[in-house]
């Protein structure tokens, strides 16, 4: 269920690798952040949505994976928007994104897979400031919800994830802490952290799933064996060996 964790945010936490569904309260209505997974999921938040008695005015998407560019029909037909870098790839992509979806989410929409269009400059529907970088994916953005003490990761600051590199860029550990950085400074502004997978982070967990991430980052740059807890987890040893690859490729 939708559980508050700050004024007008709510999260919904799916069984496919713990992902969060974000609604948060605009001006205007309901903004729906990366909502998922499963067609059934997506269908029980629609029903706590309506339950809020807000329309939905906008969705968006904090990166072109698939899990991330679902949508569901009674959320409305509504402008579903993305960064540039975010709709770019998300619309080459399309197809594979549907694939993927029917693949792994069960009864999901397939037609309303990925259709994403570039926010507005003035942010549209979308409350608070993007921070907006190249980590995890091309066009990834964090929201910034800074007069509600939230900030939304996607798919960064996770406690069951470790760092996973995006394998078509160059330069992707300088680009991955690089958006760390950028996300260090605006976790000083905020007492709770939604990432895209994993639980809520509050107060000063934020601040040691910064230090994980970066430990992680620093010992494939030496060449070592990573220390994370988080690798205890059997198939994080897939993303692991995948992030090797793309630092070797």
């Amino acid at each position: 269920m939708l559980k508050q964790v700050g004024d007008g945010v709510w999260v919904r936490q799916s069984g496919w690798v713990w992902s969060s569904s974000t609604v948060v309260r605009g001006d205007d209505g309901l903004v729906l952040v990366d909502p998922g997974i499963t067609g059934a999921e997506l269908s029980a938040l629609a029903d706590e949505v309506e339950r809020l008695g807000v329309a939905v005015v906008g969705g968006f998407s904090t990166h072109p994976h698939f899990d991330h560019l679902l949508w569901h029909s009674r959320f409305g037909d509504v402008p579903r928007y993305g960064t540039a870098g975010c709709v770019r790839v998300a619309s080459e992509g399309r197809e594979e994104a549907r694939a993927m979806a029917v693949e792994t989410a069960e009864d999901v929409p397939v037609e309303l897979v990925a259709l994403v269009s570039p926010l507005p400059a003035d942010g549209g529907p979308v409350p608070g400031e993007l921070i907006e970088h190249d980590g995890h994916a091309v066009g990834h953005a964090a929201v910034l919800l800074a007069d509600r003490g939230v900030l939304l990761a996607g798919d960064m600051l996770s406690d069951v994830l470790i760092p996973m590199l995006d394998p078509e860029q160059d330069g992707q550990l300088d680009t991955y802490e690089a958006a760390l950085d950028r996300l260090e400074e605006a976790v000083k502004h905020v007492d709770v952290v939604v990432p895209g997978h994993g639980a809520v982070a509050n107060g000063a967990e934020a601040a040691a799933r910064l230090a994980a991430d970066r430990a992680y980052l620093e010992a494939l740059r030496r060449g070592q064996e990573p220390v994370d807890v988080r690798m205890e987890q059997e198939w994080m040893a897939g993303p692991h060996q995948r992030n090797l690859k793309a630092l070797l490729d």
